[in-house]
């Protein structure tokens, strides 16, 4: 199958995108206009297509100086182990020499030490007020 590997948020349907998310169980409460905002306030977003449809995406946050942090890497279940994530990764961190790029995964760990990160010791976060502000 062949893919199409985007950047232009011009060409996202938002509703289509939460939907994918939806049944690809990788949503995480943000409505199609938060996800759109999120997307304008990143460095970088990647979509993934395959014809119409929306089979991946990721994006990355940075300072434009040495830190960048890669968030919401995602590719539908039926498109997974085809290297999709893997070329969205390299996308996004070729967007951003030299600097240190980090992350945070629950379960995929095999896939982006495969792609050159390496565990760190210790990550910790921390919600201000209610999630989403709801």
């Amino acid at each position: 199958m062949k893919y199409r590997y985007e950047t232009d948020l011009s060409v996202v349907d938002w509703d289509a995108l939460k939907a994918a998310l939806v049944a690809g169980e990788f949503c995480n409460g943000r409505t199609p206009e938060e996800y759109r905002r999120s997307a304008e306030g990143s460095h970088l977003n990647v979509f993934v297509f395959a014809g119409e449809e929306i089979v991946g995406n990721g994006r990355i946050l940075s300072d434009g100086v040495c830190n960048a942090y890669v968030v919401d890497i995602w590719t539908a279940p039926a498109h997974r182990r085809r290297g999709i994530a893997t070329e969205i990764l390299r996308l996004l961190a070729d967007s951003v020499p030299g600097q240190h790029i980090y992350l945070q995964t629950d379960d995929a760990e095999a896939l982006y030490e495969k792609a050159g990160f390496r565990v760190q010791p210790i990550g910790m976060s921390r919600v201000v007020g209610s999630w989403l502000n709801r």
